[in-house]
């Protein structure tokens, strides 16, 4: 006797399951590939370029590009030698100077990430109040830690903050706000080490005197 013939309602709930779950897997890859793409919030300031990270100070007309790390050592003494020299450059109006503040030594921090720390900083002070943001990252570098150490804490990077006249970037500081924004402009350092400058889109010997390689170079 031939054996009864059936629809197998079992297997058929079972394989629509398992379309169901492999659909919803990959609408979730999907939605974390386009999470990981997209761009990181970005500061809103007329003085931050949001494309390319950099911070805006002066309106001269050469263009003074600078990639800098808040615990980079190299980076303070940069400050220490071109500073003075670039400061001056720009409040004559001879120079535009477009400060680019990355993260690429949080592992010389013991775990609290002052390089990203620091940099998202600079972009909230530059957010609050355009004017403090130059004071301020002399403020970092006069106050700058060594490496593999804690670096300044919240409260500090706060105090300076206030001292260069940003009165309203403490929530930002303290939450990172810009820490994915400071990720993408670290992306994209030229040359993968700090300090990196360049001048009118040429790069420029940092260690030499400002006076032998900078100023020669100016229009």
């Amino acid at each position: 006797m031939a054996a009864k013939s059936g629809t197998n309602w079992f297997a058929i709930w079972i394989s629509a399951a398992v379309v169901v779950l492999m659909v919803a897997v990959g609408a979730i890859v999907v939605w974390m590939n386009n999470a990981a793409t997209a761009p990181a919030e970005s500061p809103a300031s007329a003085s931050i370029d949001e494309t390319t990270g950099a911070i805006r100070l002066g309106e001269g007309p050469d263009v003074l590009e600078t990639w800098v790390d808040f615990m980079c050592p190299y980076c303070g003494q940069l400050e220490a030698s071109w500073g003075e020299t670039i400061s001056e450059q720009v409040s004559a109006g001879e120079v535009t100077l477009e400060v680019y503040p990355v993260a690429i030594l949080d592992r010389y921090s013991q775990g609290t990430e002052y390089s990203t720390r620091a940099a998202n900083a600079m972009y909230c002070v530059a957010e609050d109040n355009a004017d403090a943001a130059y004071p301020f990252m002399n403020l970092m570098f006069e106050n700058q830690p060594k490496e593999s150490t804690e670096g300044l804490t919240d409260e500090e990077i706060i105090s300076f903050a206030e001292r260069a006249g940003s009165t309203g970037a403490a929530d930002c500081i303290a939450d990172r706000t810009y820490a994915d924004f400071v990720e993408q402009t670290t992306a994209e350092l030229p040359g993968g080490g700090t300090p990196a400058v360049e001048l009118n889109d040429e790069t420029l010997n940092w260690q030499a005197p400002a006076e032998q390689e900078l100023l020669p170079r100016l229009q």
